[in-house]
């Protein structure tokens, strides 16, 4: 069983029928790896999540496996190595969308980083990282910089270092483990809501009430062990379990804007400090250049946490300071998001000193939760609770479960002998349906060896009628079952690409109508419209 949205009341009906080794809460890059390293350790593994996978943190984040910098300014060494190593293994097992990426780190003059600094900062992180020789650190003169990154400020532009990181679209990434999971037995149902927690007479969890966000049917779900890993939620599971004392977390929201490239045509990734400390991104990708983040203390609602005027006029700013010649204002702003990071709360810590490590919790009724960390290290995360799952597995008597073996997976998308090799598909592909090359290498960087079967769907060789293929794919085999799904997470066209997104609806429809059936309307609640207002919405 796939992840076939038309199938929604088979995969139920799946749910309902046994009792699960392993019930994951929470469809985000964190749940998807657990899922995936239980399911590949031969575990029955069940995963419901509230909202469309990928939808929280996972599909907001700055869109980077990124070997942890910053982190050498908190001495997290050793977490510098480890995520690292992650980078370097998913790059091999999701090439597609796991890409090297140079980023610019420039040597302003009173700056946080100095000449000396960034050096030897970059030395040691090529190192701990473990960057390959070929693709370690260039320190660039100030004329060369200049040079390789020519809307840099001049002013007290010193030099720079030039070093490797890693692009990804994290939805898409989350979306690739969650098929992969399920390729290998695990059954995955998005827009199920956990309304309960279930137990036995003896007090110890064992399962879940799930609403079906859909149909509106609430359904039991039983499970041996149940893991939370709902991201900013889990504090909201840990309550459904009278748990939640101790360690909380503490949300803190992660602000990015987009605008077309041709307003900021940087020609390198660019990590920059800004007033205070803090360091921001602007990278380019495709036709549009996006950069971020804002690091500030979160209250509010936890679903589309909303970019404030007072956000994007300080990331622009910014932006204004280290490129003059962009004069961004919000009027150019193309696309915007907003996430919400669930940091581990610590006593007189600011949200960027807060750690970015991991943590579980263990409850007396036998609940695991999973908090913290990051989408580089989501790897690590999902071995460590499984890991702690086949343990527990083991002291009842099962069999042992084998070692995780996730760094030797290849991810779906991802049926390639080398990344090398994903231009040459795309060029194939683009002569033999003779399909725009620009069309195919955009849907092989989200796809990858699954674009083939979307142009088969497509109902032609134009954008729209090759749209309407990646829809169809979507549907089928990725669980799309709103609007949202997929022009937000499984596209990213509402962040890059969203002046084609009118022209596409019509066409979107029809599909979900031929798909779903004639009556079926694909975003009851509105969920998209809001989402397409919001992104160029700024509250006050």
């Amino acid at each position: 069983m796939n992840l076939d949205g038309t199938q929604r009341n088979a995969i139920v009906a799946a749910l309902q029928a046994e009792t699960w080794d392993l019930l994951v809460i929470g469809g985000g890059i964190t749940g998807a790896g657990i899922a995936l390293d239980a399911a590949s350790r031969g575990m029955r593994v069940a995963l419901v999540e509230m909202q469309d996978f990928a939808s929280g943190t996972s599909s907001r984040s700055t869109k980077l496996i990124h070997g942890g910098l910053r982190y050498l300014k908190q001495l997290e060494f050793k977490l510098v190595h480890e995520v690292g190593q992650e980078r370097a293994i998913l790059h091999a097992n999701a090439g597609h969308i796991v890409t090297p990426e140079k980023m610019l780190l420039p040597i302003i003059e009173g700056g946080t980083f100095g000449k000396w600094g960034v050096r030897i900062g970059l030395w040691v992180y090529d190192r701990l990282a473990g960057v390959k020789p070929e693709e370690r650190r260039l320190m660039l003169s100030r004329d060369e910089t200049a040079k390789t990154e020519p809307w840099l400020r001049k002013q007290g532009l010193k030099g720079a270092g030039l070093y490797n990181e890693y692009r990804t679209d994290d939805a898409r990434l989350t979306v690739e483990v969650m098929k992969t999971a399920v390729s290998m037995g695990a059954i995955a149902l998005n827009y199920g809501c956990v309304v309960a927690l279930t137990y036995d007479v003896h007090g110890k969890i064992n399962g879940a009430s799930v609403k079906n966000a859909v149909l509106g049917d609430v359904f039991a779900l039983k499970a041996h062990v149940v893991v939370n890993a709902a991201g900013p939620w889990v504090d909201g599971i840990r309550e459904k379990d009278h748990s939640l004392q101790g360690k909380r977390l503490h949300h803190t929201k992660g602000v990015h804007l987009v605008v077309p490239r041709a307003r900021l045509p940087l020609q390198h990734s660019v990590y920059f400090d800004v007033d205070g400390g803090r360091m921001i991104f602007a990278i380019p990708r495709g036709l549009w250049t996006y950069f971020g983040t804002t690091d500030t203390d979160y209250k509010g609602p936890l679903e589309d946490p909303a970019v404030t005027a007072a956000d994007a006029d300080y990331l622009i700013a910014a932006v204004n300071r280290m490129f003059p010649d962009a004069r961004l204002e919000r009027s150019m702003i193309e696309s915007s998001w907003a996430g919400i990071r669930p940091l581990i709360h610590e006593d007189g810590k600011s949200p960027s000193q807060l750690s970015r490590k991991d943590e579980l919790f263990f409850s007396e009724t036998g609940l695991i939760t999973i908090a913290g960390g990051k989408l580089t290290g989501f790897r690590k995360m999902a071995q460590k609770v499984v890991d702690v799952v086949a343990e527990r597995r083991q002291a009842t008597g099962q069999a042992p479960c084998k070692d995780c073996v996730t760094a030797h997976i290849q991810l779906s998308g991802f049926n390639f002998s080398a990344p090398t090799s994903i231009a040459a598909y795309a060029d194939g592909l683009a002569t033999q349906y003779k399909v725009l090359q620009e069309e195919v290498q955009w849907l092989a960087s989200l796809y990858g060896s699954n674009t083939e079967e979307i142009l088969r769907l497509a109902a032609g060789t134009d954008r729209l009628a090759i749209l309407s293929g990646a829809l169809r794919y979507s549907i089928r085999h990725e669980g799309v079952t709103r609007l949202g799904d997929f022009f937000v997470r499984r596209s990213a066209m509402l962040y890059f690409g969203r002046n084609w997104i009118a022209a596409s609806l019509p066409t979107a429809r029809e599909v979900f109508a031929e798909e779903y059936g004639l009556e079926y309307d694909p975003d009851p609640d509105m969920a998209f419209a809001k989402a397409y207002a919001q992104a160029v919405t700024f509250a006050e």
